[in-house]
């Protein structure tokens, strides 16, 4: 042991040798390029000589690239040559990082916080190039789209439902618990062996459930979830969708959603991202989604976007204010008092539309910034407080945005399109599935993509599809249907169905359940099994025109989903998940059943075997006092006794 000490100390000190000679032989040759950068020009001897070490050696190379003609300096790189890594500087890395927030107030008297963190990075993937070096991109997702070939990838968490007739239509939608959808390269040979790969490793970065998926709860639609970006092809055999209805979202789903962030919550619009509020409301999302786009009109580069979004939906009665003012101390139990530096990019828009003349709220400190958006076909107002200009924290340092309301009047404008789900029938046998679309346009009638995802232990009849509208058969127009193997995967159906104006539209399937083995139950089998929301993707008309140019600079919020026409635009609405009870064994019969058997086990076996074993003696009785005396006495008299 005492060898096995002094060797390691000598290998230690060898290394603290070796280092030491390195770093004073990069000094040397720093200075000689001091020396022949100054003795080209004498003028600026002396502003040399006053420069920090790091500059010096940075225009020393550049001298020596600039003159490499110079006899002197090139004698001088003979005797004393300097490493690359002196003389090639760091390669500049074309990425871009913007953060806001959008607040809305809602006519119910909550209030709607959306936070968008986006990321560029100008580089490719795709060529199979790797790359080592990061600056805003988070290394640990770069790695994940390099090794298993990803080409788009999206994923949420939600914890709630989406109020669609009381909040109007989101900013990003998702469904309640996960999802996740994956495009894969067309370099990828076994799609389903890296979906499974990747489901683990991404399971532990975003520390969710999101290894329980696998075949059963995995389908490959044929014509929903499109590439959002830019696509070279659209071959849906790369495609893999995903839910967990069941995921429950907390802290440990927040914390290393939040270090994906270049600043980190240290500092800019993620301060305000504290667990203890964020939870303590009626709608919580946050999701990742990448995909490449484009950097210029004609498409010439590729970048790689990374955009987080964060949505929250605070409850005026939950928040326990018990009046309708808002701020965001209130909401965050922070206030801002700088933007992140790494960001090109920090403001938060407060939506005014509905209250063009301060008639409803109040809005405090007020800001000259308008600016106007066509957010889900309705042209919208927002006040906008920029982060990077220091006039808006004022003299305080701090940013504290308040909205006092004055009035709760005002119509909400409905959202064209919404959807719920429900289940029907009674008995543990059979039942009804019931999907309801709701087409509110007045006069015009659109098409609608229907994708249902339902588990294999529900057994459809798909012979008992029906599709009405107004009372009347609706046929679909394409109709796509995969049927479910018990344990292996699940039903799939898609559907293109027309909408007629101001209707709704039914759909009704019936369905028989199925029995499960014994082991195949969730430890709260009385809870019930969930059923997955319904995916709804449609063309909306848009009563304003909207913007098709991708590269104009617009705000983040209205720039997810691209626009290809200006009369429509693209809208995805997701249906309540189903909670489903199948025919559950009374599992406490078994511990009955155990109880009685061990007790008749125990009686029998223990009388048996004490009988078997026991050896009986005969022992007479001790005869009393009085009958003692007596034979005492008649023995004297020479009688026999008693």
């Amino acid at each position: 042991m005492a060898a096995y000490r002094c060797l390691r100390c000598a290998r230690l000190l060898l290394v603290f040798i070796s280092s030491w000679y390195v770093v004073a032989s990069s000094e040397e040759t720093t200075q000689g390029h001091d020396r022949v950068s100054v003795a080209d020009n004498p003028q600026t001897a002396a502003d040399t000589a006053k420069q920090p070490l790091e500059e010096r050696r940075w225009e020393a190379t550049q001298v020596d690239k600039a003159v490499p003609g110079d006899a002197a300096a090139a004698a001088h790189k003979q005797d004393f040559p300097v490493p690359d890594s002196v003389l090639t500087p760091t390669p500049q890395l074309n990425d871009e990082f913007k953060e806001e927030l959008v607040i809305r107030p809602l006519h119910s008297g909550d209030i709607y916080a959306s936070f968008q963190f986006r990321t560029v990075w100008e580089t490719d993937f795709t060529r199979g190039s790797k790359v080592s070096h990061y600056r805003l991109f988070p290394k640990s997702l770069g790695q994940v789209i390099s090794k298993f070939s990803v080409q788009e990838l999206h994923i949420s968490f939600t914890q709630g439902y989406w109020r669609t007739m009381q909040w109007g239509q989101p900013y990003h939608p998702s469904p309640p618990g996960a999802e996740l959808w994956v495009w894969f390269q067309d370099t990828v040979t076994d799609v389903d062996a890296t979906w499974k790969e990747l489901t683990n490793v991404l399971s532990g970065i975003f520390c969710a459930s999101l290894n329980f998926i696998d075949s059963t709860n995995t389908v490959q639609p044929s014509a929903s979830f499109k590439p959002l970006g830019i696509a070279n092809g659209t071959d849906h055999r790369f495609l893999r969708y995903a839910t967990l209805p069941r995921e429950i979202v907390c802290t440990e789903n927040l914390t290393p959603w939040k270090k994906l962030l270049p600043c980190g919550s240290k500092a800019g619009l993620a301060v305000l991202l504290k667990s203890e509020k964020l939870f303590h409301s009626s709608f919580h999302s946050q999701a990742v989604h990448i995909r490449p786009v484009c950097q210029d009109q004609q498409c010439k580069t590729m970048s790689l976007e990374l955009r987080q979004t964060l949505n929250v939906v605070f409850d005026l009665h939950t928040s326990g204010q018990g009046k309708r003012e808002w701020s965001l101390f209130k909401m965050f139990s922070r206030t801002l008092t700088e933007a992140c530096p790494l960001a090109a990019s920090s403001k938060i828009y407060i939506d005014i539309t509905d209250n063009p003349q301060e008639e409803q709220f109040e809005l405090s400190p007020a800001t000259p910034l308008l600016s106007q958006a066509v957010v889900l076909g309705d042209r919208r107002t927002f006040s906008v407080y920029d982060l990077t200009q220091q006039v808006t924290f004022g003299t305080v340092r701090s940013l504290n945005v308040l909205i006092r309301w004055k009035s709760t009047e005002g119509d909400m404008l409905r959202p064209l399109l919404h959807a719920e789900r429900y289940v029907a029938g009674y008995g543990l046998q059979t039942g009804e599935i019931h999907t309801l679309m709701y087409n509110n346009h007045p006069f015009r009638s659109f098409p609608v993509l229907l994708l249902d995802s339902v588990p294999w232990y529900l057994r459809l009849y798909i012979h008992t599809l029906t599709v009405t509208s107004k009372g009347k058969e609706n046929k679909p127009s394409y109709i796509h249907y995969e049927p479910s193997k018990d344990r292996v995967r699940p039903h799939l159906l898609e559907m293109l169905v027309q909408l007629p104006p101001h209707s709704v539209t039914e759909i009704t399937v019936q369905f028989e359940r199925a029995l499960l083995k014994w082991t195949e139950y969730t430890p709260d089998p009385n809870h019930g099994f969930y059923v997955g929301s319904s995916v709804i993707s449609a063309l909306v008309p848009s009563t304003v025109a909207m913007n098709t140019n991708i590269t104009e600079e617009q705000p983040l919020f209205s720039t997810f989903f691209p626009c290809k026409e200006e009369s429509s635009y693209f809208v995805r609405v997701y249906t309540e998940p189903l909670l489903v009870n199948l025919p559950t064994p009374d599992f406490s019969m078994p511990y009955n059943v155990i109880c009685l058997t061990c007790t008749v086990v125990a009686v029998g076996y223990g009388s048996l075997y004490n009988l078997l074993t026991r050896s009986f003696q005969i022992e007479e009785p001790n005869p009393g006092l009085a009958k003692r005396i007596a034979n005492i006495i008649r023995k004297m008299r020479g009688v026999p006794p008693l």
